[in-house]
């Protein structure tokens, strides 16, 4: 009886495995997180533009190896251990960005939930990355969450660059 139990939960989880890898293999992605609507994602190899939500690679730097001590960001298989993010892009080449007490601006318009936290939840000082007047480059994306006002972001770490993102997503089924 317990053989045939483990050999019943074995299959069980290999054949679950399965279905993983042919999802991930077919482009489906699964966010669980707030900074975009949790659910299940296309990638797909649109272009890259204001509106779009992207996953990306966080660029390896001591504030993302923070992030991820800290929780912020899951561990994975990026360059330095990171996870995938996903985000939309708020802002894209030309846009004039400005950082205030009341969240960022965005030639001028204030962004909704953008405002920084002073601290976590742990209360640990939250890192700032301070926009001032600052014009995004050619290759610069301001990488932002338009559904939450907790999440980790461009807010804290700035502009990145396109060629972390790895590609748009788009949602397949959101809760």
């Amino acid at each position: 009886m317990v053989l045939w139990i483990s050999r019943t939960f074995i299959g069980g989880v290999l054949g679950f495995l399965v279905v993983c890898l042919v999802c991930f293999a077919a482009g489906l992605r699964v966010n669980t997180t707030k900074s975009i609507p949790v659910g299940i994602y296309r990638l797909t190899d649109a272009p890259v533009g204001k509106g779009e939500y992207v996953i990306f690679c966080p660029p390896q730097t001591a504030l993302f190896d923070e992030a991820r001590e800290r929780g912020y960001i899951g561990a994975g298989f990026c360059p330095g251990g990171y996870g995938y993010m996903m985000k939309r892009v708020l802002a894209t080449e030309n846009d004039r960005i400005v950082s205030t007490d009341e969240g960022l601006r965005i030639n001028g318009s204030l962004l909704p939930l953008s405002k920084p936290l002073e601290t976590d939840k742990a209360g640990r000082i939250m890192p700032r990355y301070s926009f001032n007047h600052y014009r995004l480059g050619k290759s610069e994306l301001l990488l932002m969450s338009d559904v939450s006002g907790t999440s980790f972001d461009g807010r804290y770490f700035g502009p990145v660059d396109a060629g972390q993102v790895r590609g748009v997503i788009r949602p397949v089924v959101t809760f």
